[in-house]
């Protein structure tokens, strides 16, 4: 039986909870002793929490061995600073389960678990079967990754996932859809979350009323992201909105398909080592730098 859900807890899962990158050398070595530089990092800018294991920390790239060690180093380097989720990018429910079992021991506040996202869709039936198999082996709370556009969950099936499965607490909404952000928020129970991860729009989802967000721009410049969170909490929507239109500058001056590189990038731009993709994601260019290091200098002042 999974053990009991911490009714504080969807209290604690608010705010700016940035996906960390993972840092990786020039062979695609995952180098965990360069994961803590990052955390204080992130704690010095004023975050309210972590994720490891996200899209932009490259997790679909992680084989087991490093889920686990990075997983610890993550881990240890935030020692219950502030609340800490492990991603898990999973194609089976018993790849989930596997993964989970690795993070016995450590002090994780919830997973956040993508839809399997491999050709095949699953029923809804199935998909609801999924969380709470996962749910009831693990024990660990889950905020479910709506982010897979070929098994892209409806707002109707994510409330009942929540309603069937106590142990799913939330998700986080990662296409632009404002709309269902808006159905969610809407019909959502009170000790349920809905995190946004779509990095356009994070002042009208903030506006909105999203319990925080997890997304790349979060990671890229946790400070100012945690600037417009809390411009909007005590209402000064007219500077959130200045500050909305300096972000968006720079979010288009990130390419998707390199973003956690782009991501890492940002991060070196503030003083931290300058880490690699796994290949075969590309580095920064030089014409993106400059792109990157233009947008960057107007919203850093």
């Amino acid at each position: 039986m999974p053990a009991k859900l911490d009714a504080s807890l969807t209290k604690k899962l608010t705010g700016i909870i940035p996906p960390i990158t993972m840092p990786f050398d020039a062979k695609g070595n995952l180098v965990t002793s360069a994961i803590a530089e990052q955390i204080d990092f992130m704690i010095e800018q004023g975050v309210d929490g972590m994720v490891a294991g996200g899209s932009t920390g490259e997790g679909h790239t992680l084989n087991f061995e490093e889920f686990t060690a990075s997983m610890k180093a993550v881990h240890d380097a935030i020692d219950g600073r502030v609340p800490f989720l492990a991603g898990l990018i999973i194609n089976s429910t018993r790849s989930a389960i596997e993964r989970a079992e690795a993070l016995k021991g450590l002090n994780v506040a919830a997973m956040q678990v993508t839809p399997v996202h491999y050709l095949f869709k699953p029923s809804e039936e199935a998909t609801v079967q999924h969380f709470r198999t996962i749910w009831e082996e693990t024990g660990i709370p889950i905020i479910i990754y709506n982010v897979v556009p070929w098994n892209y969950l409806s707002a109707d099936l994510m409330l009942r996932i929540m309603d069937e499965v106590p142990g799913v607490i939330g998700m986080k909404q990662s296409a632009g859809d404002l709309k269902l952000v808006s159905d969610l928020l809407h019909r959502l129970k009170p000790d349920n979350v809905v995190l946004t991860g779509t990095d356009a729009l994070l002042y009208p989802a903030f506006s909105l009323g999203v319990h925080g967000a997890i997304s790349a721009l979060t990671s890229a410049v946790p400070a100012v992201t945690a600037k417009l969170w809390n411009l909007v909490k005590s209402g000064d929507h007219r500077e959130a909105l200045a500050l909305h239109y300096r972000l968006a500058d720079l979010w288009d001056a990130l390419p998707h398909d390199n973003l956690p590189a782009c991501v890492k990038y940002c991060q070196h731009r503030q003083g931290l080592p300058l880490h690699l993709p796994r290949a075969p994601m590309e580095p920064v260019s030089s014409r993106q730098q400059g792109r990157i290091n233009e947008a960057l200098e107007a919203l850093l002042v």
